[in-house]
């Protein structure tokens, strides 16, 4: 099950286990079953810190469950954690046998002050790369406070589970039986929506912040290199944002990045974060921008109700996947309509689906589904695709991809619980067709996040912000960069370069800003 290098490194990571720890396991005779089974048993060799409780009576067949010896485990694992999991399974096993979890003293007493029971089940794909932070964050909560229980649960090994609850988009997590939320979020997010008073508390603290001399509004990589060069010059630096990564969070191979030569998002967002907090930047997450004023100073309003001030500002918020707005469209959402085909893929596999976009990530997450699914139909509004030649080819090799194009989608159709097709309009022949599907990826590029800043920056007619060569805006003292300004290539490095060219162009301000003026120095 393991290999040489991943038991080696396993074996390692378990030294720090501090107290003992049992393994609760529940397999059957399929296949999956033995593999958990082994699975289970190669982990409980490498330490004498481990026991094995086999042929469990758990609610779900195959799982296994984690927990402190002698105590009845609430982490549990319904399937097999491996692919992006096995980090998550590391984890618990880790912070069960009495290893401190790298999270602010201040979370871990608000976790362990939540005084009701707290049910949760978070369902999965292995190929998510959204979903670990979500189960990572839900087992830490189950492992400090015993009213606390949490089930990963492998959507693709429990369909029947899947069906009945129609999980059509991961993670989707449950609390006592009822939907709790869907997507990535963080361990913050996750406390501010079961302790309600949380973010009252927050916002109060945040407001009673000195202002800063640059506060960065975004977490990517435009807003992560505008708050490393702002530190490095020594002025009172801060960054603002609903999580690290943005956009790139959600990119799963990162191949143009020079130097690397292959990465993956969730791991450059980590190298990301973790390089902003070798600088003295004073970082504020799980907050969303609101409003911008400049009085005397600038003033970034959050939609939690706090007020941050700065003597210079550098937006960098990003964009996000561009929707179809079609008819049908937000309703579907979750329900069949996806636009992370990584994350949600295999929900759908052995059915058909489609995707829209001819661009490069619309014939990459064809080829991908391709491997999962029944067949993939691309839909491309203009009559020719956009991407790489070399993607186009591999698309068209494989035997269960169909192209269409010149197809506008015009309605997206489902049944009242989830998707059962779409109907396009052929642009050469005028012709309206449907097709029978079970999900809808769609592909079709982004749009910046500068909704916020209407009426108050120069924004283009498609929302960008307009910029100078320095990053400046229409307002003194306030820059922009990365992919929500007018910068005409949307890519990490170029986002990267614009932050650090903003966050100059702002430091230059101060400086003049600052300055005495001739009145003042014959004064």
């Amino acid at each position: 099950m393991l290999d040489t290098n991943l038991k080696q490194q396993l074996n390692t990571y378990l030294q720090a286990l501090v107290t003992p720890i049992e393994i609760t396991l529940s397999a059957d005779d399929s296949d999956k079953g033995r593999e958990l089974r082994t699975l289970a048993q190669e982990i409980t060799d490498l330490s004498d810190k481990i026991s094995l409780i086999d042929n469990a009576d758990l609610a779900r067949t195959p799982s296994m469950s984690v927990g402190p010896a002698g105590v009845a485990p609430r982490v549990h694992f319904a399937g097999i954690p491996m692919g992006h999991e096995f980090t998550s399974l590391v984890l618990a096993l880790l912070q069960n046998g009495g290893y401190p979890p790298k999270v602010a003293i201040d979370q871990i007493e608000q976790i362990k002050t939540l005084d009701r029971e707290l049910r949760f089940e978070t369902y999965i794909s292995l190929s998510c790369q959204n979903c670990p932070d979500v189960v990572q964050a839900l087992n830490l909560m189950a492992t400090l406070n015993p009213n606390i229980s949490h089930s990963m649960i492998d959507g693709a090994l429990f369909q029947a589970e899947v069906r009945e609850r129609n999980v059509m988009a991961v993670p989707s997590v449950y609390l006592n039986g009822e939907p709790f939320g869907q997507g990535r979020m963080t361990l913050a997010e996750i406390l501010n929506k079961v302790d309600s008073g949380a973010a009252i508390r927050k916002a109060a603290e945040l407001s009673e912040k000195e202002p800063y001399d640059l506060l960065v509004v975004g977490g990517g990589p435009a807003g992560a290199a505008a708050a490393i060069y702002a530190a490095r010059k020594g002025i009172r630096t801060g960054i603002v944002a609903e999580r690290f990564g943005g956009q790139v969070m959600d990119t799963v191979g990162i191949e143009n990045f020079i130097s690397v030569k292959a990465t993956e998002g969730p791991k450059l967002v980590a190298g990301l974060e973790e390089h902003v907090r070798d600088y003295e930047v004073d970082i504020v997450t799980e907050q969303k921008a609101a409003k911008l004023r400049r009085s005397e100073l600038v003033e970034i309003d959050l939609e939690s109700g706090a007020t941050l001030r700065s003597r210079s500002v550098v937006i960098a918020t990003g964009a996000r996947w561009r929707e179809m707005n079609v008819p049908g469209e937000r309703e579907y959402r979750g329900k069949g309509v996806a636009y992370c085909p990584h994350c949600d893929g295999p929900l759908f596999k052995g059915k058909s689906v489609a995707v829209i976009g001819g661009g490069n990530s619309g014939i990459e997450a064809a080829i991908d589904l391709a491997g999962i699914v029944k067949d993939v139909t691309v839909l491309e509004f203009g009559d020719t695709l956009r991407a790489d030649e070399v993607l186009v080819r591999k698309a068209q090799s494989m035997p269960n991809i169909r192209i269409i194009k010149q197809a506008a989608t015009t309605e997206v159709n489902g049944d009242g619980q989830r998707v059962t097709g779409l109907t396009y309009t052929d642009r050469a022949a005028g012709e309206s067709h449907r097709l029978e599907l079970a999900g809808i990826f769609v592909q079709i590029g982004l749009v910046p996040n500068s909704e916020w800043l209407k009426d108050d920056l120069a924004l283009t007619r498609f929302g960008e912000i307009e910029i100078g060569a320095r990053g400046e805006t229409s307002i003194p003292g306030v820059f922009a960069a990365g992919d929500v300004t007018t910068v005409p290539f949307k890519q990490i490095i170029i986002a990267m370069g614009a932050g650090a060219t903003a966050s100059l162009g702002a430091f230059d301000y101060l400086i003049r800003e600052s300055a005495p003026n001739a009145s003042d120095e014959a004064a």
